[in-house]
């Protein structure tokens, strides 16, 4: 998802995309532990997605407009 597909979702799918973003997180995190990450890079791009899902998150729940 794209961020400008992110920022015209709902808030509802945004929800939905940071749960996501953060169970997959997790998922990798275990990966790591058990030594089955193939790409630690992998566990930086899924804590930046979240991050911008948070801020756009915040960002509607401030009416601000991009």
């Amino acid at each position: 998802m794209k961020l400008k597909e992110m920022r015209e979702g709902s808030t509802e799918d945004i929800t939905s995309e940071i749960a996501k973003a953060r169970r997959e997180i997790v998922d990798l995190r275990f990966q790591l532990a058990a030594r089955k990450l193939e790409s630690p890079a992998n566990i930086r791009k899924a804590r930046k997605r979240l991050a911008r899902l948070l801020t756009i998150q915040t960002e509607k729940q401030l009416g601000v407009k991009r």
